[in-house]
């Protein structure tokens, strides 16, 4: 299942298995809440991984990040 977030002015993709327990509607706020506390208070690393930010897969509790570049790439988990 896909389905699109708006994070920092950008549609992102966030890509669900289908072995996922837990509501979407609730793993899209964790994830919502999540990301915006670490834009606001995460490391430089995060934070470059965020600016480039082009897709999220939700894999059990964890939310593996994306970027641009394969080397920014990140697993954050959501609880």
């Amino acid at each position: 299942m896909t389905m699109l977030i708006n994070f920092q002015n950008k549609l992102v993709p966030v890509y669900f298995s289908t072995e996922n327990k837990q509501p979407v509607q609730k793993t899209l706020r964790l994830l919502s809440h999540t990301l915006e506390l670490k834009i606001q208070n995460g490391k430089r690393a995060l934070k470059k991984c965020l600016d480039s930010l082009i897709s999220i897969e939700i894999v059990g509790s964890e939310a593996i990040l994306h970027s641009k570049s394969e080397d920014d790439s990140l697993a954050l988990s959501l609880y």
